[in-house]
């Protein structure tokens, strides 16, 4: 695992936050690859070793979340 950064720690806090948002919309409407989505955003973080793959992924998932919205 890589370094702890500021950076690392507000991406986990960020995309935790969308995640646990998708996980619980996903719910609502029953949408199944919304909660997938939700689930992997909440715990990405852990398993990457920078803030640049922290910040991509994190911008990847939202915007494949964005694809399933509708």
């Amino acid at each position: 695992m890589g370094e702890i950064s500021i950076s690392s720690m507000f991406a986990s806090f960020v995309f935790s936050v969308i995640g646990f948002w998708l996980f619980k919309q996903g719910r609502s409407r029953a949408e199944v690859r919304l909660m997938l989505i939700g689930l992997a955003m909440m715990g990405y973080t852990y398993v990457t070793s920078s803030p640049a793959a922290d910040w991509g992924i994190g911008v990847a998932l939202c915007g494949l979340a964005y694809m399933f919205w509708a």
